[in-house]
């Protein structure tokens, strides 16, 4: 079976190139996949395959059910959103929507999952079971795409025992993968802290209540919420990466101080304490100066868990698949991705596939406007994950 996986992939290839390259022209900003949606329900219709669209406005899901019987629901699922990224590729299929781009990669995940499709509809006689295919839209804007596919119902009917999910990476060379059990992303929450004084003539602070000297303080011990209050083997950031005032001068102290950051961490208890803290700590010291501060909080995604005994079955066949030598454990990251929801309701492996080819000068990170992936990765990508599928389902090797 895995002779006859490998060899679907490789004449699926360029196709799937092809299906790809459409995608990346075309990319659709979160929630708005309209066209991206209708071509992916248009290529399971003319292959065959049994799906339903719309589902949750712009997704796409489509089952394919075993010839040997019945058996689990394994789901895979894609994400096909884009960003707001003006692309500076100089390429064949680069971005025709001005002020968007494909600069995550979820081109290459639904192109794959497309792909993967297409091999499983074509072997499924020689497995028992379902396989679920998701097509998620929105995974790069709060609250996730998968957060609403999920009150939607779409791990129920039939109802997923496992799910898959994988994520291109730059870092890794294109023919390797790389995979981690247990605690693999952080949770993620936007802060919105508003820190108002009275402003006046910078020479006469006497005058003023200075929310720009309040600030500073609240910075700085807010630092130490994660040095001092926070568990030092848990993984947790606290970053303010844009700090703003509404008005001011070389010689007048503003009214009010406006910071933008994101709290990061891997547990439930300490992330509901922090945020807390956060707020606390914020509203004491300006308080304490004369001023005061409000938080606005945006919840973001749940940290991503990779259940263990799902991963460490994945990361064999993986080997089985691409080479001992292909497969990398990763570290833990402090992004986020949308597809913890699904990891906070059955278990779920996510893995990363890799991309890069420095040779060929493919180096570029993702979420920057010169991402691009070594298109020889939409070999593995397709047929990996349809090995994943058919050997989690226990089908014969």
């Amino acid at each position: 079976m895995l002779e006859a996986i490998k060899d679907k992939a490789a004449l699926l290839h360029k196709e799937v190139i092809d299906i790809r390259r459409h995608l990346h022209t075309y990319p659709e900003l979160s929630f708005e996949e309209y066209e991206t949606g209708k071509y992916i329900a248009g290529r399971l219709q003319a292959w065959g395959i049994p799906h339903q669209y719309p589902f949750s406005g712009t997704g796409v899901v489509a089952l394919i059910e075993g010839g040997k019987g019945t058996g689990p629901v394994i789901a895979l699922r894609a994400d096909i959103d884009a960003l707001p990224i003006s692309e500076k590729n100089k390429v064949s299929y680069c971005s025709q929507n001005e002020g968007i781009m494909h600069a995550c990669g979820h081109d290459v995940h639904s192109s794959s999952l497309l792909g993967t499709a297409k091999i499983l509809w074509d072997l499924r006689k020689e497995f028992a079971g379902t396989i679920k295919l998701i097509f998620q839209p929105g995974e790069e804007k709060a609250p996730g795409g998968a957060s609403i596919m999920i009150k939607d119902g779409v791990l129920k009917n039939p109802a997923p025992a496992h799910i898959f999910g994988q994520h291109v990476h730059p870092p890794l060379e294109v023919g390797k993968i790389g995979i981690r059990p247990g605690l693999y992303m952080a949770s993620a929450d936007e802060l919105y802290l508003t820190v108002t004084g009275r402003g006046g003539h910078g020479a006469l602070p006497q005058n003023t209540v200075d929310p720009i000297v309040i600030t500073a303080q609240i910075i700085t011990a807010l630092q130490t919420l994660v040095s001092r209050e926070g568990d030092p083997i848990l993984p947790s950031v606290l970053t303010f990466g844009q700090i703003a005032s509404t008005g001011g001068a070389t010689n007048i102290i503003p009214n009010e101080v406006k910071l933008k950051g994101t709290f990061r961490t891997m547990d439930e208890q300490w992330r509901a304490h922090a945020l807390r803290r956060i707020q606390e700590i914020a509203d004491g010291i300006a308080k304490a100066m004369g001023g005061s501060a409000q938080l606005d909080l945006i919840h973001g995604y749940p940290f991503l868990h990779n259940d263990e005994a799902l991963t460490a079955r994945a990361t064999e066949y993986a080997r089985a698949y691409m080479g001992q030598e292909n497969v990398v454990e990763l570290p833990i990251r402090m992004t986020s991705e949308d597809f913890s929801y699904y990891s906070q309701e059955i278990p779920a492996c996510f893995y990363r596939l890799g991309t890069g080819n420095p040779a060929r000068g493919i180096t570029s990170p993702v979420h920057t406007n010169t991402f691009d992936v070594d298109e020889e990765c939409l070999l593995h990508s397709t047929g990996l994950m349809a090995w994943l599928a058919m050997r989690e389902l226990g089908s014969k090797v």
